[in-house]
């Protein structure tokens, strides 16, 4: 089933001029970038995007994060595309992801695992529309 999912190439990806290097990950792997854009994250936005963690001991340290320089949201669309790009990515700890996932080729550390990805259709369409305006149903 085709799919449109959200990713974030996260602060320590942009920083490090890891963009091309992950879109070439999504992309070889059959997801079509539907939307794409360089910005940074106000702390509206990135409170939104982390709203299920707020009240939570890390919920700061999350915001901060996210908008300490720019990051690039994107849109991907394919065949089971949320579970695809989770699976690319690998799990959010990089010394646990499997061999040659995103994570674990470019991710520093737990809090800083370069990128983030929508884990179920419902949180895909929620974070879509707070990252782009276009509705992408």
């Amino acid at each position: 089933m085709t799919e449109k999912t959200l990713v974030l190439i996260k602060p320590d990806a942009v920083e490090r001029n890891l963009i091309g290097r992950i879109l070439v990950e999504y992309e070889r792997n059959d997801l079509k970038v539907l939307d794409m854009k360089l910005m940074k994250a106000s702390i509206d936005l990135a409170e939104k995007h982390y709203a299920e963690h707020n009240g939570k001991p890390f919920f700061n340290r999350l915001v901060t994060y996210l908008t300490r320089s720019p990051i690039v949201a994107l849109v991907l669309e394919g065949e089971n595309a949320i579970s695809r790009v989770r699976a690319l990515n690998g799990t959010t700890d990089p010394e646990t992801s499997k061999d040659n996932t995103i994570r674990a080729l470019y991710g520093l550390s737990l809090s800083e695992n370069t990128v983030h990805a929508s884990d179920s259709k419902e949180s895909a369409g929620r974070e879509r529309s707070i990252w782009f305006a276009k509705n992408y149903s």
